[in-house]
């Protein structure tokens, strides 16, 4: 099962990403838990997710990686 966070976005359009958003090795890596700082581009912020459980929605205050995280609710299983 996939760990799950709420996360508020607030963009209203695309973001366009160019050759300086490269890394050193080339590869362009675009943030998947919501939490990065230079959001479409990772930060690494999604280290602070680790230790989350399966199974359990968690939300970061204010969508921050150093933010106080609480439990907001469970994932339902479909198959059960």
């Amino acid at each position: 099962m996939d760990m799950t966070r709420e996360v508020t976005h607030e963009e209203r359009g695309p973001a366009i990403l160019d050759e300086s958003d490269t890394g050193d090795d080339g590869k362009i890596y675009v943030c998947q838990c919501g939490l990065s700082d230079s959001k479409p581009l990772c930060d690494g912020s999604h280290n602070a997710t680790a230790d989350e459980a399966d199974g359990v929605v968690y939300k970061y205050a204010n969508d921050d990686a150093d933010g106080e995280r609480r439990e907001v609710g469970k994932v339902e299983d479909d198959d059960q």
